[in-house]
């Protein structure tokens, strides 16, 4: 989406559109592990699946932007890094195989909404097979 100069950046989600866009995953939840207030702006909003308890995205506030942490595989994720100046070797997690995005407007919103549908399915349960 263009902003009304057109100057080709995104508009800057919330981190409730944020919250949202991972909740409408099934089995999604939204949980505040780290912070007693979730209104608070230094809070970290980790959505995690309800199956496993896994993290699959964290939303947070550093540097004056908002961030999002979302596994990826590593291929991917150095790819995109060198793609997108908002993507980032991710703040606090593994550096290989999560990446941090920026909402700086230097991500299409559809690119994100998808980096976040994989990150949800890289890090759902994995099957126990049967011997």
């Amino acid at each position: 989406m263009r902003d009304k100069n057109g100057t080709g950046k995104s508009r800057v989600l919330t981190r409730r559109e944020l919250a949202d866009c991972c909740l409408r995953f099934p089995g999604a939840y939204e949980d505040y592990p780290f912070d007693d207030d979730p209104l608070s702006p230094d809070a970290w909003t980790v959505m995690r699946h309800r199956e496993n308890r896994k993290s699959f995205a964290l939303i947070f506030e550093r540097g004056g932007f908002l961030n999002i942490n979302l596994k990826c595989d590593p291929a991917e994720a150095d790819f995109l890094r060198g793609v997108y100046r908002s993507v980032t070797p991710a703040y606090h997690m593994n550096k290989e195989h999560w990446i941090g995005v920026r909402l700086d407007g230097g991500v299409p919103e559809a690119e994100l909404f998808a980096w976040v549908e994989r990150s949800f399915r890289l890090t759902l349960a994995q099957k126990k097979r049967k011997s």
